[in-house]
């Protein structure tokens, strides 16, 4: 009997598939750091009964349209506005995706960049690269206490009250806007649900971590950023489409808001010459939110378990909702 074919759209550690040789039949892109050519996804979807995806793979209407015999969609993230969810719906085919694996090591990385945008962490080991540190002075690359100050969180999900938990620890004082009101967050985390312009308005550090979609994306415009405290800080570690880029430019240059610190944009990769990264108060890193090897070793794991799962007859562990 012919075994069920895999396909993964990057290279994988051999070690992670050993366990599943037996009953099905990988094949996968042999690069780790480039995507897979449009052309040849499409070749591999005709064929696959599984496929495991990256965020930056756009698995759209077109390309699904091209599946004769595909089951299920792993997507190696916790977001997966880069799937055609109705397309795939269409088609029997479920979509799975990573959450809760990532989200404290997400939530670590968040609050890394904040750290380091408020107290200019890149420009100082910059400077001494460089060559320009002569002597000590008293306001020498002087950033902005974290400490005891107004954190803002757009998204109460399960990176948002990671984050909330950090801050404690910080002594800050804890805002947080979503959908819905989080009364568990409220409740145990010591949070105040805000709309969002007030949000806005008060926060020394404004941090997204909501998902894409139509009603996000953009959410982060001009207004938003003139609403910003003028010495405010911006940090996303959600999805570049959710901020309007040209916004944020102009409010740094213009001064509306202080610093960004960015690991997401609204296309993947940049180049080093985005205007954003001529800007010495953006912090700007290549989407290495859940980048630590344990982390996107479970990733990995909890992808080939639900590509498992559904090849062998069974409900997925983490299946997004269609």
């Amino acid at each position: 009997m012919k075994k069920p074919y895999v396909y993964v759209t990057r290279k994988i550690p051999a070690a992670l598939l050993a366990p599943y040789k037996d009953d099905f039949t990988f094949n996968y892109w042999e690069r780790e750091e480039t995507s897979v050519p449009r052309e040849e996804l499409t070749k591999q979807i005709k064929k696959a009964d599984a496929l495991i995806c990256m965020v930056g793979d756009a698995i759209d209407k077109s390309i699904l349209e091209e599946a004769n015999q595909l089951k299920i969609i792993a997507n190696l993230a916790v977001g997966y506005d880069n799937i055609d969810l109705e397309a795939a719906k269409s088609k029997d085919i479920v979509v799975t995706n990573t959450p809760d694996v990532l989200t404290e090591t997400t939530a670590d990385l968040g609050f890394a960049l904040l750290l380091a945008t408020a107290r200019r962490l890149m420009e100082a080991n910059d400077y001494i690269r460089q060559g320009k540190w002569k002597e000590w002075s008293p306001y020498l690359l002087a950033g902005a206490d974290v400490h005891q100050k107004t954190i803002g969180i757009v998204g109460m999900g399960r990176i948002g009250r990671a984050l909330a938990r950090r801050a404690q620890g910080f002594g800050m004082k804890i805002m947080y806007h979503n959908r819905s009101r989080n009364l568990v967050a409220e409740s145990e985390l010591g949070t105040t649900y805000a709309s969002f312009s007030d949000l806005l308005k008060t926060a020394d550090f404004v941090v997204s971590v909501v998902p894409l979609s139509s009603e996000t994306e953009n959410m982060f415009d001009s207004q938003a950023f003139q609403l910003m405290k003028k010495d405010a800080l911006f940090i996303n570690v959600s999805r570049g489409g959710v901020v309007n880029e040209e916004a944020l430019l102009q409010a740094l240059q213009n001064g509306e808001i202080q610093a960004a610190g960015l690991d997401v944009f609204k296309e993947e990769p940049i180049s080093k010459d985005h205007p954003l990264l001529q800007l010495p108060n953006v912090v700007a890193l290549p989407h290495i939110g859940s980048a630590s090897m344990e982390t996107r070793t479970s990733m990995w794991n909890l992808s080939l378990e639900n590509v498992a799962a559904v090849l062998r007859g069974s409900a997925p562990k983490t299946p997004v909702s269609q």
